[in-house]
């Protein structure tokens, strides 16, 4: 499984497209697949995107699919929104870049700068304002830590 880690600052240039950092296409090349197809969608959660290899965003859909009865009404409209609004896209062979349509990028308030934060599993894409504001303080972290912990 390939591991992200480590943050870094991209521009959105005029066509909504930003350079993979190379350590995350690096990282991708390191298990020897050749596919470099990334799947983006808006986190459930908070006001960043989501970024997942094909393989990883398949395994997962899948499992979350595997929970679900689609004649349950509500199962059926959560798949629906949770598969709204994705993007397939793949780093072209000269830069690295990515286009992430406009409308994702508008979704998390995007400007001119994004922060690709690697978590592990998945690439998260921040809106930089949001990024450099949102955190938390050493107080709620360790507070948060303990309750998990236990």
């Amino acid at each position: 499984m390939i591991k992200f880690i480590g943050e870094y600052t991209a521009k959105i240039d005029d066509k909504g497209r930003l350079v993979l950092p190379s350590a995350f296409k690096s990282a991708m090349s390191i298990d020897g697949s050749q596919d470099m197809r990334l799947v983006i969608k808006k986190d459930i959660y908070e006001k960043c995107l989501d970024m997942y290899t094909y393989e990883e965003w398949t395994r997962e859909s899948e499992e979350l699919k595997g929970k679900l009865n689609f004649f349950n009404r509500d199962h059926a409209r959560f798949w629906r929104e949770y598969m709204r609004d994705r993007a397939l896209v793949e780093p072209d062979g000269k830069l690295g870049r990515i286009g992430i349509p406009r409308k994702l990028l508008d979704a998390i308030g995007a400007g001119k700068e994004v922060v690709f934060c690697g978590s592990d599993h998945k690439i998260e894409i921040w809106a930089k304002e949001n990024f450099d504001a949102g955190g938390l303080s050493d107080e709620e972290f360790i507070s948060l830590a303990g309750t998990i912990q236990g």
